[in-house]
């Protein structure tokens, strides 16, 4: 691919950023519609990030996706928040229109598109989601306008009860959105009719890979099991769910669809989701062998 003044730059920028899967499979959009963008990715410290927005604006660049710790506090430094990122209260990418900094966040439409990509439809359906950080609560906020029930379990339940206050008064949602302390006797009772079971939080991450959050024994063949951890591919979680015959939605599927949203974002083209999908897929390959 030839690159020259006139190609547009998109980064990623956070702390750790060395093992990400985002420029593999930005760039295998970009060249497979063959756009005139490249993407890297760059280690940002906490203290630098303000100087890393202004670096953004002086140099041009055009977008940006923003990985951890940088989601909620790079807000500050943004012109302008669409209404998702506002009321999440983070961002994840951010779009350069005409020197006008425009952050977005794209984790929730992501773990949507994940749902319909696999062909389960989230909607009128009860909800089971563990966790209530920042991947719960992007999730959530999408979801809700889709749920019948949506239940939200976390070992601290005030930060539960604080995500299910926010969904009701920001959304007015329809849903029946619940919150709840995350321990074995709730969730045997709340997975027992949940269509849909959502972790949301790190339990089960390389290198603690041998962890799941929930005991198999509370998990029946009709729930669908979506685990956002992508690394390692397959989870514990997921492995015990398949084992029982539930349908199970591994997180890099996520993780491709909110690139996919972000790509749409900067482009304004339809991503090549199945592309996208195939190299993410290599990378985690490549990593196992």
């Amino acid at each position: 691919m030839n690159f020259s003044g006139r190609t547009k730059v998109c980064a990623l920028i956070g702390n750790p950023v060395e093992h990400s899967l985002s420029p593999s499979i930005q760039n295998a959009a970009f060249q497979h519609l063959n756009l005139d963008y490249v993407y890297a990715a760059f280690t940002v410290r906490r203290e630098h990030l303000e100087n890393a927005i202004s670096g953004v604006r002086s140099l041009g660049l055009h977008g940006l996706n923003v990985t951890m710790p940088h989601k909620i506090n790079v807000s500050q430094y943004l012109d302008q928040l669409d209404e998702t990122a506002r009321n999440i209260g983070s961002v994840n990418t951010i779009l350069n229109k005409n020197g006008r900094l425009i952050g977005y966040t794209t984790d929730g439409i992501g773990a949507l598109n994940a749902l319909r990509y696999s062909r389960v439809n989230p909607s009128a359906k009860k909800i089971v989601i563990l966790g209530a950080g920042g991947a719960s609560r992007a999730v959530s906020f999408n979801l809700a306008r889709e749920a019948k029930d949506l239940v939200i379990l976390n070992r601290t339940v005030e930060r539960a009860e604080n995500l299910a206050n926010d969904l009701s008064s920001h959304l007015g949602t329809s849903a029946n959105v619940r919150a709840g302390r995350l321990s074995d006797d709730v969730l045997k009772k709340e997975l027992k009719d949940a269509e849909i079971f959502i972790n949301a939080t790190s339990v089960g991450m390389h290198p603690k890979e041998t962890e799941t959050p929930v005991n198999p024994s509370f998990i029946h063949p009709s729930t669908v099991v979506f685990d956002l951890v992508y690394d390692p591919l397959e989870t514990r979680l997921l492995k015990e769910a398949r084992k029982i015959g539930a349908k199970t939605i591994i997180g890099l599927v996520m993780l491709v669809h909110q690139g996919a949203a972000s790509f749409e974002i900067w482009t304004g083209r339809k991503a090549p989701v199945e592309v996208m999908m195939e190299v993410a897929m290599e990378k985690m390959k490549e990593k196992t062998i």
